[in-house]
């Protein structure tokens, strides 16, 4: 089983920055694939960002490409989200997901490929 845990939500000014973590315990996080996914109302969760649990492949929905970015810090089983040049559209909660994966360089963009996920930080962006 992994545990995985959000921090770093909140309430921040269109153009704005925030740093989401993403703390994995019960397994190594470096035999994991990590995942952010958000959800706003009335829509369906979708992509954010990516890593391979090298973190040498990253994976960027085009709506968040130059503006997020997706990192990781295996020696602390953490995941990072930051989220540079908020706009209100980006409002959302934003859930870490994780899956075991056996490669250095691969990474999943589908829900049902993740096995594990947090349970959300909402991040709330004001115009």
């Amino acid at each position: 089983q992994v545990q995985l845990v959000e921090s770093g939500g909140g309430l921040v000014q269109a153009g704005g920055s925030l740093r989401l973590s993403c703390a994995a315990s019960g397994r190594r996080a470096s035999s994991l694939t990590m995942g952010w996914f958000r959800q706003a109302p009335g829509k369906e969760r979708e992509i954010v960002a990516a890593v391979s649990w090298s973190g040498i492949s990253t994976y960027y929905a085009d709506s968040v490409k130059g503006r997020f970015t997706v990192s990781r810090d295996n020696a602390k089983n953490t995941v990072y989200l930051q989220m540079n040049s908020l706009k209100p559209e980006d409002t959302a909660v934003y859930f870490c997901a994780a899956s075991i994966v056996y490669s250095t360089t691969y990474y999943y963009t589908r829900l049902n490929e993740y096995a594990y996920w947090g349970q959300g930080t909402q991040v709330t962006v004001s115009s």
